[in-house]
C-alpha cells in the first residue's frame, strides 16, 4: 500500500482539495498548511514501510500505538498538534479539523476502488490507527488552544471594562463632591470647585465618546460616511477643546481652515479620534504653553495636525505608543487606549495616523484623509 500512496501522492492531496472546496470553509490564500495534509500522507506511508519490514518501534514513533498510546509524542502527533493550531488560526471549526484528515483517507479508498488495488485489513487498520491518532491530537489542540484565546480575550475585556469603571467612578465621585459643595453655598461655580466639577464633567464625556469609539471599531460596525464640512467640524471640536485647554492651563490656537475643505467619512468616529489627540496634548503639554490645531491641505490629501509641547518623547516611545494600554510620560491617569482607538477609528475612514517627534519641544499627530470639495463650490476638483 505504501508503493500505491507514493505513486499516487499528486492525484490524492489534489482530490483533497477538492473535497474542501466544495466545503463552506476558509482556507489561507489556497494553499497548503505547513503542517497539513502533505505532512500526515507522508507519515502514513512512513508507517506503513516500518510494519512491512515488522518494525513495530519504528512505527509507533512514527504514528503512535492504538487507542492513541503516545500519540501525541509521535511525530504524526507533533505534527496534527501543529495542523490543529494552524486550522484554529485560519478560522476553521473543530468539525473542519475532522474532515481535514478523514478527506485523505476518503480519497484513499476510493482512489484503490477506483484503480482496483486491494488493501490488506492489516493495512487498512494501520490508515484508519493513523486517522485516529492524528484527529484526537488535533483536535485536542485546536480545543485547547481556542479555550486559550477565549480566556485571553475574557481577560483583555475584563480588564477594559475595570479601566472604564475606575474612571467612571473617579471623575463621576469628583463632579459628585464639588456639586454638593457648590449647592451647599459655601463655595461658588467660578472659584477652584466650579473648575473641578468642569473638570470632572469634560473627562466624562472624554470617557463615553472614546469608550462608544472603541466598542465601534471592535465590533466591525460599518463605517457612516457623509460628506462635511472640515471648517465646521474644527468649530465644533474647538468648542469642547477650548474648555479642556483651560482646565490643564494651557491654550488652544487653532490654524484658519478653507471654507471649501470637506471629507467623506464617519463623523463620530473622526469626532472621537481628534477628541483623544487633543486630550492626549492637553494632558502632556507643559502649562502655559499651547496646543497648535492646524488644518491644510496638499493635492488630493487633508491633514489635520496637533503639536503639543509635551518636551518632546523618549527613545523608543514613537513606534510603540499606539499600542493598547501603553503609556508615556510622568501621568499615568486614563487606561492608555486612546491613541490606539485614534489610529483604528482614523483608519476605519480610509486615512492614516502618524507623529512625528520634535526633539525637546513636543510632537505632532497628523491625521491624513483623502481631500473632497463641497458641491457647488467654485473649487474644479470634488473627487480625490
Amino acid at each position: 500500500m505504501h508503493e500505491f500512496l507514493t505513486e499516487n501522492r499528486g492525484e490524492l492531496i489534489e482530490r483533497c482539495r477538492m473535497k474542501v472546496a466544495r466545503r463552506p470553509a476558509p482556507r489561507a490564500d489556497g494553499a497548503e498548511l505547513d503542517h497539513g495534509i502533505t505532512i500526515f500522507l507522508d507519515q502514513i506511508v512512513k508507517t506503513l514501510k516500518a510494519e512491512q519490514v515488522d518494525r513495530p518501534a519504528e512505527s509507533h514513533r512514527m504514528s503512535g500505538s492504538s487507542g492513541g498510546v503516545n500519540a501525541v509524542l509521535s511525530e504524526l502527533g507533533l505534527a496534527a498538534k501543529e495542523h490543529g493550531r494552524e486550522l484554529l488560526q485560519h478560522g476553521f471549526t473543530i468539525d473542519q479539523v475532522v474532515h481535514d484528515y478523514g478527506d485523505l483517507c476518503q480519497s484513499i479508498t476510493d482512489l484503490a476502488v477506483e484503480l482496483s488495488v486491494p488493501i490488506s485489513n492489516d493495512e487498512f487498520r494501520t490508515l484508519n490507527r493513523c486517522l485516529d491518532n492524528a484527529i484526537a491530537v488535533a483536535a485536542t489542540e485546536f480545543n485547547a488552544q481556542r479555550d486559550n484565546m477565549f480566556a485571553d480575550k475574557d481577560s483583555r475585556a475584563n480588564e477594559r471594562l475595570g479601566f472604564f469603571a475606575h474612571e467612571l467612578r473617579n471623575h463621576l465621585n469628583s463632579a459628585t463632591l464639588a456639586l454638593t459643595a457648590i449647592k451647599a453655598g459655601s463655595v461658588g461655580l467660578t472659584g477652584a470647585t466650579g473648575a473641578v466639577l468642569d473638570r470632572s464633567l469634560v473627562a466624562l464625556r472624554r470617557l463615553i465618546d472614546r469608550s462608544l469609539a472603541e466598542a465601534r471599531t471592535t465590533a466591525g460596525i460599518p463605517v457612516r460616511h457623509q460628506l462635511f464640512s472640515v471648517a465646521e467640524f474644527i468649530a465644533e471640536v474647538q468648542l469642547s477643546a477650548s474648555l479642556e485647554a483651560q482646565v490643564h492651563k494651557c491654550s488652544l490656537t487653532v490654524s484658519y481652515v478653507d471654507s471649501k475643505l470637506a471629507v467623506d467619512a464617519d463623523r463620530e468616529l473622526l469626532l472621537a479620534a481628534l477628541g483623544n489627540l487633543l486630550q492626549n496634548a492637553f494632558k502632556f503639554t507643559h502649562p502655559g504653553s499651547e496646543v497648535l490645531l492646524k488644518v491644510y491641505s496638499m493635492s488630493d490629501r487633508i491633514f489635520i495636525e496637533v503639536e503639543d509641547k509635551c518636551g518632546g518623547l523618549p527613545s523608543g516611545d514613537l513606534e510603540k505608543m499606539f499600542l493598547p494600554f501603553t503609556q508615556s510620560g510622568e501621568n499615568r491617569s486614563g487606561s492608555g487606549l486612546g491613541l490606539s482607538i485614534s489610529r483604528r477609528s482614523v483608519e476605519a475612514n480610509k486615512g492614516t495616523l502618524n507623529v512625528r517627534d520634535i526633539p525637546t519641544a513636543g510632537c505632532v499627530f497628523t491625521i491624513d484623509l483623502p481631500r473632497f470639495t463641497l458641491p457647488g463650490s467654485s473649487s474644479q476638483t470634488s473627487r480625490p
